[in-house]
């Protein structure tokens, strides 16, 4: 009994050895995992205390790179902005009309280089010619809910040296919708001075060949639907003027035949470009 006895003791003794090695390691353990935290704390104040004194709550190296980056991006923000593209710059013309013998009436065109640039460039060198090319030009074939037509010079030897002058076909970008203005053609590249102003949206058109150059923004009620188109299609399908003969007698053959045609008494630039909401 007394063997076992101290085996007992024995090994009581081993437990409370293992107990207090536990309690031990414990002890020990903690004190090392709050010197840890001390330790991070510490650098965390030192941190904060350098962002403090240099004034930015920013990293020291993502403050570097932004740094960079502004260094190489200041250049860019002095340069002066792009010049916008000429092509799309807009020219508004105006047209003063004579509707009738008691009436006058205006309207505006909206002329777009980007949609017909050789037809746009034509029609802006013919409305610098001025009163020369344009004073007493007729609508000499209007046709109601299609178009009206005009471009002949009334003096036979204008008409004559601008029908020498075709131009090359532009790409059709643009539908003929009713107020686009393009030029009349007689086939591939033969476009020269005369011009229709859609009454009606035409799409049927677009793919012949007839590039729009323009728009009426202004007047077309008002004035547009109010050329004179009692005289219809012309010669030889309709009792109209004969084209032939305007190029060759001009406006004498036309007020003599014709005398309610509406007519061009004025054409001049309002500007170099339309108004923004153009």
């Amino acid at each position: 009994r007394r063997h076992v006895a101290t085996q007992d003791i024995r090994q009581a003794r081993v437990q409370r050895t293992y107990c207090n090695l536990d309690l031990r390691m414990c002890t020990f353990i903690a004190p090392c995992r709050g010197t840890v935290q001390s330790s991070t704390s510490m650098r965390q104040q030192k941190q904060a205390l350098r962002r403090r004194r240099s004034g930015s709550s920013i990293p020291p190296l993502a403050a570097l790179l932004l740094s960079a980056l502004l260094l190489l991006l200041s250049p860019l923000s002095s340069l002066p902005a792009a010049a916008a593209d000429d092509s799309d710059s807009v020219v508004r013309v105006e047209f003063q009309v004579q509707l009738s013998h008691s009436t006058e009436g205006s309207f505006t065109l909206a002329v777009h280089p980007s949609w017909s640039p050789r037809g746009a460039e034509r029609f802006l060198e013919l409305v610098d010619e001025g009163d020369s090319f344009w004073k007493g030009i007729r609508f000499f074939r209007v046709i109601e809910g299609f178009m009206a037509q005009f471009g002949i010079p009334g003096k036979p030897e204008v008409a004559a040296e601008w029908k020498e002058k075709t131009l090359k076909d532009d790409p059709v970008k643009e539908s003929n919708k009713r107020g686009f203005v393009s030029f009349a053609t007689s086939g591939k590249d033969s476009r020269t001075t005369q011009m229709f102003i859609n009454l009606a949206d035409n799409a049927n058109l677009d793919g012949m060949g007839f590039s729009p150059f323009a728009e009426v923004v202004e007047g077309m009620e008002t004035t547009v639907d109010s050329i004179h188109s009692g005289y219809g299609e012309g010669a030889p399908s309709g009792r109209g003027p004969d084209q032939s003969r305007i190029q060759s007698e001009g406006n004498r053959y036309l007020k003599r035949n014709f005398p309610n045609l509406s007519y061009v008494k004025s054409v001049k630039r309002l500007d170099g470009k339309a108004n923004e909401e153009l």
